[in-house]
């Protein structure tokens, strides 16, 4: 299933939480959804959702227009906001039966929940009550409730807040896993997470996206496209020497034998080797330096 925005946009008061958004995603895809607190994700995500209207724009879910059919999209959505809405004095097959019912699966209900309770992990705490559960448990009964229906889309607010570096890689799989057959749009602080799962990244900033690229091509959204190269030579030599080859902007020495040089040209490096032969040194290691992705979104959102 395919989620189409274009223009999309939500005003409360004077502010508008979401600038005139547009976007695609296709069946299949994992997109990380990220930007600054207040940036507006969750806000796109309740549009998304059917929770709150927008202000203007349109939107999509698998060519049926948000608003005219806001019924029938929620029943190819899964859900898992930000703020996990659980019912703690209820068990979690208990719980899971109530969405079950919600969605009308009949039938299928039993078969469903012993489904999804062992795909999410819950077998071991599977006759425990909600609140007796620790904080990564309750993130999967969550997930259990935002997949339970089989939904052709999965939207999840920041699925793995809160969870201990294991339960982290387990949630990580766990989307991987049902994600190779649906739509997600992931919400997240961790930019490691993007990386490891997702295909795509959007990176939104006061309403509006700064980027939207495949998370290996969204370094050429940089407003900054300078690059660095750590290079070990054999011997010691001059700063000033290496600050007049071409096409070098600034250097900073290491030790006496290695340096990072900055330039905004790959070719830089090509000059580097030149100039090594000319001056009888030899190149020990050259290695371009790339910006983190945390690098990449604080000057994308800065």
């Amino acid at each position: 299933m395919s989620i189409k925005v274009k223009d999309l946009t939500k005003i409360y008061g004077q502010q508008k939480a979401v600038d005139n958004i547009s976007f695609e995603i296709r069946t299949g895809q994992i997109v990380g959804f990220v930007g600054p607190n207040g940036a507006g994700k969750s806000t796109t995500m309740k549009m998304l959702t059917g929770f709150i209207p927008p202000s203007s724009g349109e939107a999509w879910i698998n060519d049926l227009e948000l608003v005219e059919h806001s019924l029938e999209i929620r029943k190819h959505i899964g859900y898992l906001p930000e703020n996990n809405p659980l019912y703690p004095e209820m068990y979690i097959k208990e719980y899971l039966e109530y969405v079950a019912g919600i969605y009308k699966l009949g039938k299928q209900t039993k078969t469903r929940i012993t489904e999804i309770i062992e795909q999410t992990g819950l077998t071991v705490e599977q006759n425990k009550k909600i609140g007796a559960l620790s904080k990564g448990y309750k993130q999967r009964v969550g997930l259990a409730q935002a997949l339970i229906h089989n939904p052709g889309i999965l939207i999840l607010d920041e699925p793995t807040s809160g969870l201990d570096p294991n339960q982290i890689i387990e949630i990580r799989n766990l989307i991987s896993t049902v994600g190779k057959e649906k739509t997600v749009l992931l919400s997240t602080h961790i930019m490691q997470e993007v990386e490891a799962i997702c295909d795509r990244i959007i990176i939104i900033n006061k309403g509006k996206i700064v980027a939207d690229d495949s998370v290996n091509s969204i370094y050429t959204h940089l407003k900054d496209k300078q690059i660095t190269v750590v290079v070990e030579f054999d011997k010691n030599i001059d700063q000033e020497k290496l600050e007049q080859i071409e096409l070098v902007e600034k250097v900073a020495r290491i030790d006496d034998k290695n340096w990072l040089i900055q330039s905004t040209s790959d070719e830089v490096r090509q000059h580097i080797f030149n100039f090594a032969v000319h001056s009888g040194l030899s190149v020990l290691s050259m290695q371009k330096k790339e910006k983190s992705l945390e690098e990449v979104f604080q000057e994308l959102t800065k």
